[in-house]
């Protein structure tokens, strides 16, 4: 079974280079045939970091609630094997690869384990299919194709959940408006770098493959 991974992080912060830590992360295992979903991981983490108010009250993590999850490090080795050699996803994936990144550096995983898995951005690929919704946050994107709301926005599981469901999404209406028989991870990829002009043509080469 070939699997993507959906990645969400929650995190003290906008930047690791500031000094910013993950404080929860979840995974969504999907599998690249049938879209369904196989597998997940959520944890909170402790990285010993202090979580802003302001944070506390976007995401609902206490500071009080990382001080009793297991050490970031530890949570991080342990999603490392999740992940495994699956190709990643996330709705903004700049920042959540970041952390990733970051995290497992932390953990002190190897750099060929974070190199070697490109992550494929839905928001990017959401731009280019869909520039007519009114936004392309990711609760905006999941009200325009009424998908289910997963849960409290800004927690790691529900935001994975529903970026899970808008990858869902993206793979039918590639093959149903676009005629492309396997909408994998090399595809979206190949998406979100295309410029928008080019985005007919190149569903057009998909489709004839």
């Amino acid at each position: 079974m070939s699997c993507i991974a959906v990645i969400d992080f929650e995190t003290t912060g906008l930047s690791p280079a500031m000094g910013d830590r993950a404080t929860e992360i979840a995974i969504v295992l999907v599998d690249q045939a049938s879209g369904k979903v196989v597998d997940r991981f959520q944890s909170l983490m402790n990285a010993g970091r202090y979580i802003p108010s302001f944070i506390e009250s976007l995401t609902g993590i206490s500071n009080a609630m990382v001080a009793a999850a297991p050490a970031a490090d530890t949570v991080m080795r342990e999603a490392s094997r999740f992940v495994g050699s699956a190709p990643m996803v996330a709705h903004n994936a700049s920042f959540d690869r970041r952390f990733w990144e970051a995290e497992l550096s932390l953990a002190g995983e190897k750099t060929t384990t974070m190199t070697s898995q490109p992550f494929a951005c839905t928001m990017l690929v959401a731009r280019r299919l869909y520039p007519q919704a009114p936004s392309h946050k990711l609760g905006v994107l999941i009200d325009y194709h009424r998908l289910p709301k997963a849960g409290r926005a800004h927690r790691a599981m529900a935001d994975a959940e529903m970026a899970a469901s808008l990858l869902g999404q993206i793979q039918d209406d590639l093959r149903s408006r676009h005629r492309v028989a396997k909408p994998d991870h090399g595809l979206l990829l190949a998406l979100q770098r295309c410029a928008k002009p080019g985005v007919v043509a190149l569903m057009a080469k998909f489709a004839e493959a």
